[in-house]
């Protein structure tokens, strides 16, 4: 069993104001990270695949006029984008639940303080408190 349910959702740092995590809501987090994960691993694998096909058949539109290489280029540059954002998503994601096996999850990697369950509950996720974000949000 993880060290952080052993000892309790209740030892999860929370901002003040807001009542302590249960275990409830840290399995109902657990859970939604673990589907997370499953429908990234999904979606990157698919995407993957396309890629490969779309790769495949370059050879195939040599003779493309240059309007439609272009269109071809910019959808592959898209989906490749698209999957590196997958694949962002899933690492912070599997960082999320080896943080909850960890009982670090909801502190800010930046200063140390409270994430915030509110804000972990609606994107669990975060690694940083409000104010931290904001303060890389401005740079």
């Amino acid at each position: 069993m993880a060290e952080a349910a052993r000892r309790g959702a209740a030892a999860l740092p929370v901002r003040p104001g807001e009542k302590p995590w249960t275990d409830a809501e840290l399995a109902k987090v657990r859970k939604q990270l673990a589907s997370d994960i499953d429908g990234l691993r999904a979606e990157i694998a698919q995407a993957e695949s396309e890629i490969a096909e779309r790769l495949d058949d370059a050879v195939g539109d040599a003779g493309d006029d240059p309007a439609d290489a272009g269109a071809k280029t910019f959808q592959r540059e898209h989906e490749l984008a698209l999957t590196q954002n997958a694949r962002d998503l899933l690492e912070l994601s599997e960082r999320a639940l080896a943080k909850i096996d960890a009982d670090t999850f909801g502190v800010c990697e930046s200063c140390g303080q409270a994430v915030g369950k509110a804000r972990l509950q609606a994107f669990p996720r975060a690694t940083l408190c409000v104010a931290c974000k904001q303060r890389e949000e401005r740079r």
